[in-house]
């Protein structure tokens, strides 16, 4: 086989290989769709109730005794915290990038954790992961 017989071959397959791209494309639009439009309210909940006896039925309560079920409510909480923290957190710096709060006001120091306090201003509280990590650090 001679270099133009390869040449030709890649070409080919490189043809097909787009072609096959398209009619994936275009059945994954079509899959989408049929997907979307199948979901009707009576298969919503039918499919909730069939997924609530299941779960209901193996009962995965029994597992958690006293001690587990604190334990578990108490991680829960702390992912709560911090979800609640990340969140108020992402909002005070969306707040500080608008254009006419960053050229207006002079740029404020960070306030430290530490001994909850800042240079000559009044105390910090910390944020709800910080006092939970405090507290469970004692």
């Amino acid at each position: 086989m001679n270099y133009r017989q390869l040449q030709r071959r890649v070409q080919r397959a490189e043809s097909v290989l787009d072609g096959r791209l398209g009619q994936v494309s275009e059945r994954w639009g079509a899959l989408r769709t049929t997907w979307r439009e199948g979901w009707t309210p009576l298969r919503i909940v039918s499919a909730g109730l069939v997924g609530g006896f299941l779960v209901g039925r193996s009962e995965p309560l029994s597992a958690l005794d006293g001690p587990r079920a604190l334990r578990m409510l108490s991680s829960v909480s702390g992912l709560f915290a911090t979800a609640q923290a990340a969140m108020e957190e992402l909002s005070g710096l969306a707040a500080g990038n608008d254009d006419e709060t960053r050229d207006d006001a002079p740029p404020q120091p960070a306030p430290t954790t530490a001994g909850n306090t800042t240079d000559d201003t009044e105390p910090v509280q910390p944020r709800p992961a910080e006092a939970a990590t405090e507290l469970s650090e004692r």
